[in-house]
């Protein structure tokens, strides 16, 4: 477990590598596992090594709210947060493709800040990063038209997954920004036929 952590982890001094190594536990999930529910407390703190994890939020009528993704080299900010108060979690976590992670368990994280830097250092970015990445998202629904928020959205998964080519149907694009697939159905042809991307099954190919 050594060395990917220190190669996706590069921050982390050796004294807290051997500390993972000793007390935290490598875990495998498949696609489609919820990690997290809503009102479930946590106890451990996801590293992702690898695979890819949606974060969300979800309403009473099973509706989605799309907030970020967790990718390797990567740790769930939200669960540190209710981990330091002891309170239950209030997003989803679901893996979107199959994942190793490293599960670290909540009673170290408050020893860890407290005895390695790095550590501390590491938490303090991830919040900072992901309240970035929230308040990019709260932007675009407050401020944006749904066209304009679609493009944000594949823009992201572009990043997201390195690729011109996303995996992705009308009906889960509907779903993660909170509208009718009729409606990202017709945006889409519309950006197809302006010649910014080409609709095939269940996949968008970016083409700028």
């Amino acid at each position: 477990m050594h060395e990917p952590i220190k190669k996706l982890f590069s921050s982390f001094s050796s004294s807290l590598v051997d500390d993972i190594e000793k007390n935290a536990v490598i875990q495998d999930v498949k696609a489609g596992d919820i990690l997290m529910r809503t009102g479930q407390y946590i106890k451990n703190t996801v590293l992702v090594i690898s695979g890819r994890i949606k974060i969300y939020r979800e309403d009473d009528n099973g509706g989605e709210f799309f907030m970020y993704y967790l990718q390797p080299g990567q740790a769930c900010a939200i669960s540190m947060i209710c981990a330091t108060k002891n309170e239950t979690s209030q997003i989803m976590a679901k893996v979107v493709e199959d994942a190793e992670l490293i599960m670290v368990p909540l009673p170290l994280m408050d020893k860890w800040m407290m005895q390695h830097r790095t550590w501390y250092e590491f938490v303090i970015e991830t919040y900072r990063s992901r309240f970035e990445e929230v308040l990019d998202v709260v932007d675009n629904i407050a401020f944006k038209a749904m066209d304009e928020r679609l493009v944000f959205y594949l823009k992201r998964h572009q990043e997201v997954s390195n690729s011109k080519v996303l995996n992705l149907s009308h009906q889960e694009i509907a779903i993660e920004l909170n509208t009718s697939r009729e409606v990202v159905s017709r945006l889409l042809k519309k950006m197809e036929q302006k010649g910014l991307l080409k609709l095939h099954r269940n996949q968008i190919e970016l083409l700028k």
